[in-house]
């Protein structure tokens, strides 16, 4: 299983990933759940993937041979799209065609695998705009009401999203508030775990603001994390009932 989350503010975005694959307590790896696309000046599109590793891998080659395959019509590759809703349709198409060829082979051995992503981005005179895709190729988009996107095991770190995150939150607080996501999701789940990916894209910028891969070792994200266990042992023994 892995844990992703995408935060849609007015400052920008940022996206958040974890890199645990597990195919069961003794096959655990690390691929990376984060892709990016950038033309600088023109476009971003960020991915994130969690689900079955091969219909996401398939999935992300089949995107990649459109934008490398000079026969491709423009409207076919997520670089050449007039809008991020085509980019959104592209990728839906995409994760049914491999969801549907994937289960026709397991059916009869009556095994299941899907996928979902979170793709997000801006292109040159558009708006920033973040989508949830389902295996059926379907998706949601983040609202000012929800700004918010998660897949995978999203329930542990979904409680201080609900909490803090609302359009108006900066992209440092945005940031802090993934990263405590994050940190509850890999205190309470095995199935996710690092090293994380982090992407933050600044409202106009048009290419990645910052980039980083924070490693278990990383000085930073555990003082973060023993201080945010710290203010919930102190609120915990204060408060009265």
């Amino acid at each position: 299983m892995t844990y992703c989350v995408g935060l849609m503010l007015d400052a920008g975005m940022v996206m958040l990933a974890d890199t645990r694959t597990n195919a069961g307590l003794d096959n655990i790896s690390t691929y990376r759940k984060m892709f990016v696309f950038q033309d600088p000046g023109e476009r971003v599109i960020t991915v994130m993937t969690a689900g079955s590793l091969s219909v996401t891998q398939t999935v992300m080659a089949r995107i990649n041979d459109a934008i490398d395959d000079p026969q491709t019509e423009p409207g076919q590759s997520i670089m050449q799209t007039a809008t991020l809703l085509q980019v959104a349709e592209i990728f839906g198409r995409a994760l049914s065609d491999v969801t549907a060829e994937v289960a026709s082979k397991l059916d009869r051995m009556s095994q299941r695998a899907t996928a979902s992503l979170i793709v997000a981005g801006q292109r040159k005179g558009g708006e920033m705009r973040m989508f949830l895709i389902y295996p059926e190729g379907n998706f949601i988009e983040a609202t000012a009401d929800t700004p918010y996107l998660q897949i995978g095991e999203h329930k542990y770190g979904k409680p201080i999203l609900d909490r803090v995150v609302v359009p108006q939150t900066s992209l440092g607080d945005g940031k802090k508030a993934a990263l405590l996501s994050m940190d509850s999701t890999l205190r309470s789940n095995l199935s996710v775990g690092m090293p994380l990916d982090l992407v933050v894209i600044a409202t106009g910028d048009l290419k990645v603001t910052e980039e980083r891969r924070i490693h278990p070792d990383d000085a930073a994200f555990a003082k973060m994390s023993h201080a945010w266990s710290d203010v919930l042992r102190d609120g915990f023994v204060n408060i009265e009932i």
